[in-house]
């Protein structure tokens, strides 16, 4: 049987999705067992608005807005683990593409070529079996739950393949999500291209129009990233917060963006951060 889903597009951000009930099939394909979160070292060191004295009040937090893969998820990227999937590198176009030498669409089209240099057709089933060894970042699921349980809106807002972040949207519960994915034939079989709903860099856009939809304002959201890439999350008036960054460019960029930095791989550090009161 084809496993599918459905999802729900909002008018105006014009490629938000509503997380939903997933088929049984598909979670069964995941593992639940497989997300158990992990008992890891706990050890962060703090930088930027780290310094920061008591005297400096903090907006109210109402919405915090999270890149996935990295984040949420213990995983560089949800792309990555499909390489390691097919054994396939594409270090060399990612390089590219952080350079600004491929667009988004371009740098998915290669990443497809290369599975399918190793294995023609392939099968959604098959996209999703790839993802069945990921498991959620240490403290993904407590942050979210008191993050809700204190009224604030939460959100995905990932670079990262949507088969992949769909499912950890509906296993967290978030309140809305958006990322980029595949094109699939009529057979269910992955097609030569990408879809392309937001670009890695250009995640203000998006997040200025999810602060709009739901009416917040850009001084009580905090975003959540972990690369370079992610700066673009950090719209004006609002914060950002580096986590876990595993590339060199990355830590460089965070530190002269006078962010904070959070190293390791445990969410909860975040918490205080925010200002739930």
């Amino acid at each position: 049987m084809t496993t599918s889903f459905e999802v729900e597009s909002h008018p105006i951000a014009e490629g938000f999705r509503k997380w939903g009930p997933l088929p049984s099939a598909f979670f069964i394909l995941l593992s639940f067992s497989s997300f158990i979160e992990r008992s890891l070292s706990r050890w962060a060191v703090f930088r930027g608005l780290s310094d920061m004295d008591n005297s400096v009040e903090i907006p109210k937090t109402t919405c915090v807005v999270f890149d996935c893969d990295g984040v949420l998820v213990d995983a560089v990227s949800s792309w990555r683990t499909l390489h390691d999937h097919f054994g396939t590198d594409n270090d060399f176009n990612l390089q590219r593409f952080i350079r600004g030498e491929l667009t988004d669409v371009e740098f998915m089209r290669s990443d497809i070529r290369m599975w399918k240099d190793i294995q023609d057709p392939i099968t959604r089933d098959e996209l999703f079996r790839a993802y069945s060894g990921v498991k959620l970042m240490e403290g993904a699921r407590h942050v979210v739950e008191k993050l809700q349980e204190n009224g604030v809106f939460v959100a995905i807002v990932s670079a990262g393949v949507d088969l992949f972040v769909a499912s950890i949207a509906s296993m967290l519960k978030v309140d809305d999500w958006i990322a980029n994915g595949f094109i699939f034939n009529d057979d269910d079989t992955l097609s030569d291209d990408g879809v392309c709903r937001l670009h890695a860099v250009g995640k203000n856009e998006v997040i200025l129009r999810l602060l709009e939809m739901n009416n917040l304002e850009a001084q009580n959201c905090v975003s959540v990233g972990d690369s370079e890439m992610d700066l673009s999350m950090h719209v004006d008036g609002s914060r950002f917060i580096g986590f876990n960054p595993t590339r060199e460019s990355s830590m460089v960029a965070f530190e002269s963006a006078g962010i904070p930095v959070i190293h390791g791989k445990d969410l909860r550090d975040i918490l205080p951060y925010l200002n739930l009161e």
